[in-house]
């Protein structure tokens, strides 16, 4: 226990160190993320993402969620590449048929949306990547999270990877340790694991993510023991057996629309909906003590989140004279 708790202190003083958002690979051919790289090209870029996320969110709550999730998804495949908005060509296989994708990924429109405004303003300037990782950034404040300078100068893929999407990004059936070593692949640890974890604070989950907790976790005919029986009997008027695959349902049923730490609340409860998300408390003690770090501070999971998602968005950009700017995010440059 006391090698646990020296162990949980070492992993949260290196999560506090200070920033550096010249992470090594920004430096490959030249290039490197800073804030304010647009600040002379493209003046206006962060205020157009903002308006028009802004209006995205105000006409349907969801659309906070699922621009953050976008930007997720995007980072674990080939690094922040904006490689997740391409569409299938002569070259390139979509990642939006992957498993995590299929059916689930949203956003793409209010992406198209932001880019054509941008490319009115500054023609072949700002990357997909990087609007993407502002929309990530503004989603989350517009719900009440935590605001941070985000670092800019990603350029685009030319490139996508389905087997990629399905690998490398966690799924909701995966064991902690599955999950732990694919945020390891990453270079991200287990602090920004259970942080980041902390963005189904909002969004939905389908009824098939989580269906084999209410019926068969075990391979036996058994619900999930890990599961609070009351919250299993209420998902399963709407979730059956077999059926309503796409039924939606709060990841927190407590403030589902409000970035807070009432998610970490729930999973002390035995009130995640996702196995990977009740896992955190179930399967590491160290993962448990951060959950109730956590849900005892909303401030300290605000801060701690606003600096993982800076580490992630620094996940292997593309800087300098590789990839591209793309006109359209949806397709390569001719």
């Amino acid at each position: 226990m006391a090698k646990s708790l020296l162990f949980l202190l070492s992993l949260s003083l290196l999560a506090f160190a200070p920033l550096c958002f010249c992470h090594t690979n920004n430096y490959n051919h030249g290039g490197y993320l800073y804030p304010q790289f647009y600040d002379h090209s493209c003046p206006k870029a962060q205020q157009i993402v903002q308006s028009i996320v802004s209006k995205a969110v105000a006409r349907e709550a969801r659309m906070a969620a699922s621009l953050l999730r976008l930007h997720f998804h995007d980072c674990f495949v080939q690094g922040c590449d904006a490689s997740i908005l391409l569409d299938s060509s002569k070259n390139i296989i979509t990642e939006k048929t992957s498993n995590p994708n299929r059916n689930s990924i949203r956003g793409l429109e209010v992406i198209d949306e932001i880019k054509a405004a941008i490319e009115k303003e500054c023609p072949s300037t700002v990357s997909c990547a990087d609007i993407v990782a502002l929309a990530a950034r503004d989603s989350t404040v517009l719900a009440g999270g935590p605001h941070w300078e985000v670092p800019l100068g990603r350029r685009d893929s030319k490139s996508a990877s389905l087997s990629g999407s399905n690998n490398d990004i966690p799924a909701p059936n995966n064991t902690f340790q599955t999950i732990l070593t694919k945020f390891k692949r990453q270079k991200l640890n287990i602090v920004d694991l259970v942080a980041l974890s902390g963005s189904h604070t909002i969004g939905n989950a389908r009824c098939t993510t989580f269906r084999q907790r209410l019926y068969n976790q075990t391979g036996r005919g058994l619900a999930d023991f890990t599961l609070d029986q009351s919250l299993a009997a209420s998902l399963r008027n709407n979730c059956p057996r077999s059926g309503g695959d796409q039924n939606l349902f709060f990841l927190d049923f407590v403030s589902p629309t409000k970035f807070d730490n009432s998610y970490f609340k729930n999973l002390l409860a035995y009130k995640g909906l996702l196995n990977s998300d009740q896992v955190l408390v179930t399967k590491s003690e160290v993962a448990k003590q951060l959950v109730q770090q956590y849900a005892e501070n909303n401030q300290l999971f605000l801060e701690q989140f606003a600096k993982s998602m800076v580490k992630m968005g620094n996940l292997s950009p593309i800087t300098g004279s590789r990839g591209e700017i793309r006109k359209n995010c949806r397709m390569v440059n001719s």
